[in-house]
C-alpha cells in the first residue's frame, strides 16, 4: 500500500465537516400532529450519562462517553469521539416545555415537546367581532352611516 501525505488530511478534513469528528450530536427533528419529534444520535453513551434541561427557550443537551481503553492498552486505531457533547436548541414560544418528554433507547435520545393550545391552529370565524368593535349596526358619527361594512380581500 503506498502513502499518500494527503489522504490523512482529507480524512481529517472530512470528519470535521460531517460533525463526525467533532462533538455533536446527529438530530433529526420534525412536527408530527400537535407535538414536536426531536431524536438525537448518542452512540455508546449512557443514560446516566445524558443531561436534559430547559431554561425559558432554551434545551440544553449534554452527553459524556469515556473511551473504553485502560491504562496498558497499546491503540492501535481511534477513531470514535468521546469526552462531553453538547447541543442547544432554542425553541419558539408556541412550545409547552413543561410537558416535554424525554426517552433513551438504544444511543438515541427521543424529545416529545408538545405545541401549546395558543399556538395550534384554530378556527377564525368570520364577521366576529372583539370586544372594541363598536356594536353590530352603529353608526358613523361624521357620515352617518352604519359601521358594518364588507371585509377587503
Amino acid at each position: 500500500m503506498r502513502f499518500d501525505p494527503f489522504r490523512e488530511l482529507e480524512r481529517l478534513a472530512e470528519r470535521a465537516l460531517s460533525g463526525y469528528g467533532g462533538r455533536t450530536m446527529a438530530m433529526e427533528a420534525v412536527r408530527r400532529g400537535d407535538e414536536f419529534l426531536v431524536q438525537l444520535d448518542l452512540p455508546g453513551v449512557r443514560e446516566q450519562d445524558v443531561d436534559v434541561t430547559v431554561e425559558r427557550n432554551v434545551l440544553s443537551i449534554r452527553a459524556r462517553r469515556d473511551p473504553v481503553r485502560q491504562e496498558g492498552d497499546e491503540v492501535v486505531v481511534d477513531e470514535r469521539p468521546y469526552g462531553e457533547f453538547s447541543r442547544q436548541l432554542y425553541l419558539g414560544g408556541d412550545l409547552d416545555t413543561n410537558r416535554l418528554d424525554a426517552q433513551f433507547s438504544d444511543g438515541v435520545l427521543t424529545l416529545r415537546i408538545p405545541i401549546s393550545e395558543s399556538g395550534k391552529p384554530r378556527r377564525v370565524r368570520i364577521g366576529a367581532r372583539t370586544e372594541e368593535s363598536s356594536p353590530a349596526g352603529a353608526q358613523d358619527s361624521d357620515t352617518g352611516q352604519s359601521s358594518q361594512r364588507p371585509a377587503n380581500v
